[in-house]
């Protein structure tokens, strides 16, 4: 079996120890195989992790035939195998409740499937105290992430969960998977330069806990990544086993750090903004491809104000009750306020890192700067990958994107460079800039 691990291997194996501390970093995926071909090694791969269980493999109808029939085929040597083909896969509530029941009689669950399918594996599995398995259909981050984004009571938000006990990507299949999946997967996992950014402004503004662990292990493949991400849409494998290297990481993250603030920050409130409000208006666009147009809106951003000679100037949060509840109703404006009464300045904090910033703006934003990637070679990449880079190549309304970029920084408790151009005056300009964009920033369409 040709395997393409890389860092993965010796992370999983124990072996890879932090530049800096020396410390082995502990994974809670216990076997996580990247391979150009997994035919015929299915079941050796499940049974030390799930054998001699009444299994469940669940299946949409469309992974079902990408690679479904086969790991049901295969795991049948295990013993008792029941395939479910999950037909109303969504992240809710009442569709996970189906899943559970229709799975209701196995020890075990194997998800086939990208990221909807996983996470409502994820989470039923769960709910009900099993463990599982999982085999990739895209090169997404979702199947070592120790999470399931999931959305309750309207609000949708990553809830933490058991981790797979064992994730197998199949490089052959994932080849053959829509080009607009692999886009989209290289789409969500280049928001670590935005994420981080923004993670580690907070660090250095409040002392919120940080650690550079993912980024000490995302930095084997990004750039070769970002380099070679105009063969992804044809199906190169070096390029997906850079992405899914990349993608393994970013999943394995929040384990590492305790938080998702390392690879979610305001790029992911913008898209989670998307899928709460849009309504009918959504255009059925994926978390990756939004995630991916967000990132590079806050890309901009970023280099925008971090980048300039001079600091910008804040002034106290006002949060805007009255305008959020005629956009949202009483009850969202509510949970706004509590999430963004965490992170809000009074005057005294506002003076205080102006006062910071004013002393030594360049050796507040040296740090923030090294791992910031610039604007132009984010796009460069995006656009080799052929995923949207616009709101209007989403299908979206870019008015209402720009609402999204101005109500965003309300949804989450988390500081980022939303929070500095709405308290510094900056964030309507920028946001009426956005909307007034072509389809594309760079003169071509995809």
């Amino acid at each position: 079996m040709e395997t393409y691990g890389g860092v993965v291997d010796a992370l999983v194996a124990g072996t890879w120890r932090h530049p800096r501390s020396g410390a082995v970093t502990p994974v809670p995926v216990e076997s996580i195989v990247i391979a150009r071909s997994l035919d015929g090694a299915e079941a050796d791969l499940v049974a030390p992790l799930l054998g001699g269980r009444r299994l469940a493999v669940v299946t949409g109808e469309r992974t079902r035939e990408a690679l479904g029939r086969r790991v049901v085929k295969a795991l049948q040597a295990l013993g008792t195998v029941e395939e479910v083909v999950w037909r109303d896969p969504r992240p809710e509530a009442g569709a996970i409740d189906a899943l559970r029941h229709a799975t209701r009689h196995a020890e075990a669950l194997v998800s086939v499937g990208s990221g909807t399918i996983t996470d409502g594996c994820k989470y039923a599995a769960h709910l009900d105290g099993k463990d599982f398995c999982c085999f990739a259909t895209s090169p997404m981050n979702t199947y070592t992430a120790p999470a399931a984004s999931i959305t309750r009571d309207g609000f949708k938000g990553s809830i933490t969960c058991r981790s797979a006990r064992g994730a197998f990507f199949d490089l052959e299949v994932l080849s053959r998977c829509p080009a607009r999946l692999v886009s989209a997967a290289f789409a969500d996992v280049v928001c670590r330069t935005t994420a981080q950014v923004d993670w580690l402004m907070s660090h250095r503004l409040f002392d919120t806990p940080y650690v550079d662990t993912p980024y000490h292990l995302l930095a084997y493949d990004e750039a070769d990544l970002i380099e070679r991400a105009g063969g992804l849409p044809g199906g190169d494998i070096e390029a997906l086993a850079l992405l899914t290297r990349v993608a393994v990481i970013m999943g394995l993250a929040t384990s590492f750090t305790g938080t998702s603030h390392c690879g979610s920050m305001a790029e992911h409130m913008i898209s989670h903004g998307i899928d709460m409000f849009a309504g009918a208006a959504h255009p059925g666009s994926s978390h990756g491809e939004q995630v991916g147009v967000t990132t590079l809106s806050m890309s901009a951003l970023q280099n925008r104000i971090l980048g300039d000679e001079s600091p910008p100037v804040l002034r106290a949060t006002a949060f805007p009750r009255a305008e959020l509840e005629a956009r949202y109703g009483a009850e969202m404006a509510e949970t706004m306020a509590a999430q963004s009464a965490a992170k809000a300045l009074d005057a005294a904090a506002a003076d205080r890192i102006n006062e910071k910033w004013a002393k030594d703006w360049d050796g507040f934003v040296a740090p923030l700067r090294a791992v910031m990637l610039p604007f132009a070679r984010l796009l460069a990449g995006m656009t080799a990958a052929g995923a949207p880079r616009t709101a209007g190549e989403l299908g979206l309304d870019p008015a209402f994107y720009g609402r999204m970029l101005r109500d965003a920084r309300w949804t989450r408790d988390r500081y980022s460079i939303l929070d500095v151009a709405g308290d510094s005056g900056t964030l309507e300009a920028f946001a009426s800039e956005i909307e007034a964009q072509p389809p594309s920033r760079s003169g071509e369409q995809r």
